[in-house]
């Protein structure tokens, strides 16, 4: 399955932000369950993070990255990427 790259950056101050972390987290956890291999992130030194999923297509992806809370309330700009592998 494709693996697709959301990265992110932060738009809102940090008390918006962390006001949809919880659901944010419930999210991820829903894709993980529904086997999208999900993992999440941010950046030690800058606002902003990383979203690390696999999904059938792109349109798929786009779909996923639209249902997340943080895109949904404006937390975040964010660019899609689907990521190759060359080397494991």
């Amino acid at each position: 399955m494709p693996i697709f790259v959301k990265i992110e950056q932060g738009q809102v101050d940090k008390s918006t932000f962390d006001q949809y972390v919880p659901a944010h987290k419930a999210y991820v956890q829903e894709l993980i369950a529904k086997g999208h291999k999900a993992r999440t992130g941010y950046w030690a030194e800058a606002r902003g993070g990383m979203l690390l999923f696999e999904a059938a297509s792109r349109a798929e992806a786009e779909a996923i990255v639209a249902s997340d809370p943080l895109v949904q309330h404006g937390c975040v700009n964010y660019q899609l990427y689907e990521w190759r592998i060359v080397m494991e």
